[in-house]
């Protein structure tokens, strides 16, 4: 865990110039604490607070999740902030009511839905996975399985049927996605809320393998002098990859370390 004086320094380029500052979060795991059902998931009203402040003083701040942009604004609450959904496939502009979608994630949604339908069968479900149906990728937890190992294993032939299929998978904490064939990433969604941006330091906070891919982003930038400072919040927890955690400038401990780190770049100059 970082002391007080480090946090402070790893914010210091983003607290002395919030207008020209951005600021990224992942949902599930970062802002909401993870849960078995995912419909369930909450956002604490002192977090969304915080958030609604941020999205008031600083140039940009989005929520970039793997759940919808709509479906992540409503779990979120705050509508002044940016949001991408499906991992950045959706975007959905600070006070917009218009969605902005890749087509090539619509074209492939069907392929998804079937393969799920086929393949979510019996022995998934008396070994307790749980399909959850994202519009156009479907998601297969196993977490709170009575045998998580032995429902990992088996979900792991599931990920394989797929790619046979021709489908992408991309793995999480406990979660399978099955996905269309096409590029999309939390990195992606970084780079399009930038675009036409004045904007020099950036932060991007992130408990999973795919939040790793807004770290990339903020380092690609960064290397290519678009960006000055970046700082990668790694949000450690007992299943999250150990990359999260090696890569990252300021580490914490789950989504109330997450709510310290907002409080911090809150706090007046």
């Amino acid at each position: 865990m970082p002391t007080a004086t480090d946090l402070t320094d790893a914010l210091r380029p983003l607290v002395e110039a919030p207008e020209r500052s951005a600021i990224f979060c992942d949902v599930d795991g970062t802002l909401a604490p993870i849960v078995e059902q995912a419909e369930y998931a909450r956002v604490s009203e002192r977090t969304a607070r915080v958030l609604g402040e941020l999205g008031r003083r600083y140039a940009v701040v989005a929520c970039i999740s793997g759940r919808s942009a709509p479906e992540a604004r409503r779990l979120v609450g705050v509508g002044t902030l940016d949001y991408a959904g499906f991992h950045g496939a959706e975007l959905l502009r600070a006070g917009a009511r218009r969605l902005e979608r890749l087509p090539e994630l619509e074209e492939g949604a069907d392929r998804v839905r079937r393969f799920a339908t086929e393949h979510h069968g019996s022995d998934l479900r008396l070994m307790r996975v749980r399909l959850e149906d994202k519009g156009p990728i479907s998601a297969f937890h196993w977490r709170g399985a009575p045998d998580e190992a032995a429902a990992e294993k088996r979900i792991e032939q599931l990920a394989r049927a797929a790619k046979a299929e021709g489908l992408a998978t991309h793995w999480g904490r406990k979660v399978l996605e099955v996905r269309p064939p096409i590029a999309i990433d939390k990195g992606q969604a970084v780079r399009r809320l930038l675009e036409r941006r004045d904007v020099s330091a950036a932060l991007f906070a992130g408990d999973d393998r795919t939040d790793l891919d807004g770290f990339a982003a903020l380092e690609s930038l960064r290397e290519k002098g678009e960006l000055e400072s970046i700082v990668r919040v790694g949000v450690a927890s007992e299943d999250g990859p150990p990359e999260i955690v090696e890569r990252a400038d300021v580490y914490v401990d789950g989504v109330g370390g997450v709510a310290e780190v907002l409080a911090a770049l809150a706090e007046p100059r």
